[in-house]
């Protein structure tokens, strides 16, 4: 499906909801595809590789409860 700059301006909500039912829309600018709408497939392997922090602490065997690990840590910037 194509649309123009103009009609991204004007009819965004429907343009983004033809792409959550999966359908590609190219945006022209000027006659010319200047950008593509795509449908966002989320996995959990993707969550995973874009977070860089993402398991930090299963392998930690010194701590056994991490939330309260972190609490003590953060209640010192309230003393």
């Amino acid at each position: 499906m194509y649309s123009t700059a103009k009609e991204l301006r004007f009819h965004t909500k429907e343009l983004l909801e033809s792409v959550s039912r999966g359908e590609e829309v190219i945006i022209t600018f000027r006659g010319k595809p200047t950008a593509k709408l795509v449908p966002i497939k989320k996995t959990e392997k993707n969550l995973q590789e874009t977070k860089e922090l993402f398991g930090i602490w299963k392998d930690r065997t010194d701590l056994e409860d991490v939330s309260s690990y972190v609490r003590q840590i953060r209640k010192e910037r309230f003393l």
